[in-house]
């Protein structure tokens, strides 16, 4: 068990619970219909596993995690060994050890890929019980209205409000650092008072941005909004977006019960700070996830330094196709850049990519547009379409990987 883990189930979500925009104008929204493509298991879970988050894609995480426990213990071609790794098996392999990776396994991952080893770490942001939630203070609505109405709940703050609460984050005791944990905290999932303390309005043009939303009660838009989104199909939880936390679990009670609506919250879960592992991919890995030192061995998810659950799940991906690949004699598969994922993966393992820090999908990784598109929607709309274009055309020109069901690569099953 990981410090941030809570259950022995596969795929446990131990940040959001929010696989983001389903949009297909959005990098995010992109990467799901090149994953559905592609025949991810994961994704498909997950929509079986949804629940309302409007134009996002959030799930029911405990219903994701059994649902996936449950089809991999049961698959007539898996075995399912828990045990503790600690070295790299013999033969290809895929090593899919998460950002938590397990201290037993270092040393045997950093034989391979010696100094270029790093490490960061994220935040982790609390639950609090639906129940507990004064709905007299807070107002159900999707930015935009954007989705139904319930799938957001907003506790909208006056200005006098937003500076107590920062003023309190800033001055709130936080869970001591231990030494291995000191170290630059990845910029996408800062811990809110880290954000907080780099200016007054740093969470009011963040996380706490009111833009596209209205309090029906005054008709008009909020100083700041803390947006609550549900956690579970049952929406008995809700989780506090963008308050990734390494606050003690006695501050984040006093403080976060400052938000209106959260004055008598009570917390399903706390927000923790855990470690997360990556390893310098753009030096060490090939297009198709194999050390370019060791190609038998392939590093996939969030530990080649792609960051998100999706993201992460698409590298598992595309190894195991390296896999059938290699045992076929037949070339990598790789994606061209246009699509979402194939500039993920060129920014990963570009030798060029200088220096590396981990990287979800978003369109400033993407190819510039052969003639210029005025407007953020529109540029978008036509990254998309391209994308769309690049990956069936991709698809089309590799038969022997999604043209018909793979054949068990030299006998083996």
């Amino acid at each position: 068990m990981s410090p941030a883990h809570q259950t022995h189930e596969f795929a446990e979500l131990v940040c959001s619970n929010s696989l983001k925009s389903d949009d297909e104008t959005t990098a995010p929204g992109v990467l799901k219909r090149e994953l559905a493509s592609l025949g991810s298991f994961v994704l498909e879970t997950a929509r079986h596993s949804a629940v309302p988050a409007g134009a996002a894609l959030a799930v029911d995480r405990a219903r994701f995690s059994s649902s996936v426990t449950r089809s991999l213990t049961r698959h007539p071609l898996i075995v399912a060994e828990r045990l503790e790794a600690s070295s790299i098996p013999p033969g290809d392999v895929i090593v899919a050890a998460g950002p938590l990776m397990s201290e037993a396994l270092e040393p045997a991952l950093s034989a391979l890929v010696g100094e270029g080893r790093l490490s960061f770490y994220d935040a982790a942001a609390p639950i609090v019980d639906a129940e507990t939630i004064d709905r007299s203070l807070v107002f159900p609505a999707s930015r935009w209205d954007k989705g139904a109405g319930a799938d957001y709940l907003n506790c909208p703050l006056t200005r006098q409000e937003y500076d107590e609460l920062v003023l309190h984050l800033i001055g709130a005791a936080r869970v001591q650092a231990k030494e291995f944990e000191r170290g630059e905290l990845f910029q996408a999932c800062q811990p809110v008072e880290e954000i907080a303390r780099t200016g007054p309005d740093a969470l009011r043009y963040g996380a706490l941005k009111p833009v596209g939303l209205v309090d029906p009660r005054t008709g008009s838009r909020p100083w700041a909004v803390v947006q609550l989104r549900v956690e579970n199909r049952q929406m008995t939880a809700y989780n506090l977006v963008g308050f990734q936390t390494n606050l003690t679990f006695s501050e984040q009670r006093r403080v976060f019960r400052l938000i209106p609506g959260l004055g008598r919250a009570e917390f399903v879960r706390y927000g923790v700070m855990h470690r997360n592992s990556f390893i310098d991919a753009p030096r060490l890995l090939t297009p198709g996830f194999a050390l370019r030192s060791d190609p038998r061995v392939r590093v996939a998810g969030q530990l080649s330094g792609t960051e998100g659950y999706l993201e992460a799940a698409a590298t598992g991906i595309l190894a195991a196709l390296d896999v059938w690949c290699r045992r076929m004699d037949a070339p990598t598969f790789v994606l061209p850049p246009e699509t979402a994922l194939g500039a993920l993966v060129r920014y990963a393992t570009d030798p060029g990519t200088s220096p590396y820090q981990p990287m979800h999908v978003n369109f400033g990784l993407v190819p510039a547009l052969a003639q210029r598109v005025r407007g953020k929607r529109e540029r978008y709309a036509s990254y998309s379409e391209r994308a769309r274009l690049a990956l069936a055309e991709a698809l089309a020109e590799r038969p022997d990987l999604f043209g018909a069901k793979l054949s068990a690569p030299r006998g083996e099953s």
